[in-house]
């Protein structure tokens, strides 16, 4: 792919394509690869997988938000609800040439793909790392000490906390459970049980709402990003077999 892609309000988002290994080529597949709250595509928990997988023979489309990374945008304006906007724009971009689509999203990036898959057929496969689903909880735990407007997110000042964002996640936790239970998707989950951001209790809600039609992996002892080298070689692994499953 070679093309500029844009959300609704006009703005460019930033990303990255590449082609899978020609020996393993699944061409009718791509993977599109999705950030968390103040990350971006180069994220090695997203960069790593997408490496992973093109050595495995699928195409990779990693993509920073509006407002993260070199995209274009306000990160104030970053909320959970205009992210799903920029996944749909980055998905009707792939889907002119791709009949296939897988979608990974970390932390954030994960709640903003169930609310697209849960209406979007053109997922074919959905893949959560640390995915986010207690919105409301999440929003409190990590800023409810900041002020909305003046503060910021975990001390960084290119991270500024808005109450657009604020008000979003916490209006978005309303629907999320819905927003499972609405998923027909194979479903893959990992998460690690030191995670002290978005915690494992979150994944373990899909669980009680979808039984065993999701495929749950728990890495011991992996924190929120998977940093440990150990942790991401076993979250790498895992996808690109589940993933070749799929294919």
């Amino acid at each position: 792919m070679n093309q500029t892609i844009k959300n609704s309000l006009g703005e460019t988002l930033d990303y990255s394509f590449a082609s899978g290994a020609d020996d393993f080529k699944k061409s009718d597949w791509i993977v599109v690869l999705g950030h968390g709250v103040t990350g971006n595509k180069d994220r090695p928990v997203v960069a790593d997988p997408a490496a992973a997988l093109n050595a495995a023979g699928f195409d990779t489309l990693r993509f920073s938000f509006a407002g993260n990374g070199d995209s274009a945008g306000d990160f104030r304006d970053a909320t959970i609800t205009k992210e799903v906007g920029d996944l749909n724009a980055v998905i009707d971009a792939a889907a002119a040439s791709y009949t296939k689509i897988a979608y990974i999203g970390h932390s954030m990036g994960g709640a903003v793909g169930v609310i697209q898959a849960s209406t979007d057929v053109r997922i074919r496969a959905l893949v959560s790392i640390a995915g986010m689903i207690d919105t409301k909880t999440f929003a409190e735990t990590e800023f409810g000490d900041e002020t909305p407007d003046k503060g910021l997110m975990w001390e960084e000042e290119s991270c500024p906390l808005s109450s657009a964002f604020m008000t979003d996640l916490c209006q978005t936790h309303n629907s999320l459970e819905n927003k499972v239970e609405a998923i027909t998707a194979p479903w893959l989950l990992l998460h690690g049980t030191a995670d002290d951001v978005v915690l494992p209790k979150d994944s373990e809600t899909v669980r009680r709402l979808k039984g065993n039609s999701v495929t749950i992996v728990t890495v011991e002892g992996a924190d929120h990003s998977f940093n440990e080298p150990a942790h991401k070689a076993q979250l790498i692994d895992d996808i690109v077999a589940w993933l070749s499953t799929q294919a």
